[in-house]
């Protein structure tokens, strides 16, 4: 595993690589993040060059990145299927011994419910990451996106299983983070995480999750931009 920082240069040629993989008539979901912002100026500038694609976004961020690049947009319930989906990470697994190698956590930017409705249609999902989101296990607090009227009973529910909540409060504004679907975001710190596929399923059945941040068996490869170039982890 590597250790080094995510640098720019790294995170660039994570997602200008995933953009290589987008073909003519491709329908690509556009992820959210730093890293996945190459991958869509990218792409971008394919278009430019004469590559017919249309993009779903995730997120209002990644829209207005998409529009400002000149991508046409299209929605998920107006296609017949995704493609490709490139999108990032917060930390994946990357111990081939392990079990839940390729697992991730996502929800950093609070998008992960429409990232997961994207990323779980497309034919194809690649992850762009750099080293400092690569580790033996899991271990980040896991994300829930979760109906502002039951934040305390899933927060309960959430101790049950043994993780500590948060109600994840907004920046440079009093009050929580409030999801592009009007919901709120609990960060949940269960400690290293030895089943993730386990834990996944039980915070599926807490009613009042929207989504969960937990993406395991879903992506079919990781693009990790280093100092030296790209490397690929396929599942």
């Amino acid at each position: 595993m590597k250790t080094d920082g995510g640098s720019s240069a790294a995170k660039r040629r994570a997602g200008e690589r995933a953009a290589e993989a987008v073909e003519d008539g491709f329908v690509v979901g556009l992820g959210t993040g730093s890293t996945t912002a190459h991958a869509i100026r990218a792409i971008g500038r394919a278009v430019d060059d004469g590559l017919d694609v249309r993009g779903i976004p995730t997120s209002f961020q990644s829209r207005q990145l998409a529009l400002e690049a000149g991508i046409p947009l299209t929605e998920l319930d107006a296609v017949d299927g995704v493609d490709l989906a490139i999108d990032g990470a917060d930390q994946v697994v990357d111990d081939p011994e392990s079990a839940a190698y390729g697992a991730l956590i996502k929800g950093g930017g609070a998008a992960h419910a429409r990232e997961k409705l994207v990323d779980t249609a497309a034919d194809r999902f690649v992850v762009v990451a750099d080293p400092s989101k690569l580790t033996d296990r899991l271990h980040r607090s896991v994300p829930l996106e979760v109906r502002p009227d039951a934040h305390t009973v899933t927060a309960d529910r959430v101790q049950a299983l043994g993780g500590e909540p948060t109600l994840r409060d907004a920046e440079r504004k009093d009050g929580p983070v409030v999801t592009d679907n009007g919901n709120l975001v609990v960060d949940c710190a269960f400690g290293p995480i030895d089943d993730p596929d386990g834990l996944a399923t039980r915070l599926s059945r807490s009613p009042g999750v929207v989504e969960h941040g937990l993406f395991v068996g879903v992506a079919d490869a990781t693009y990790v931009g280093t100092d030296d170039g790209v490397e690929v982890r396929r599942y």
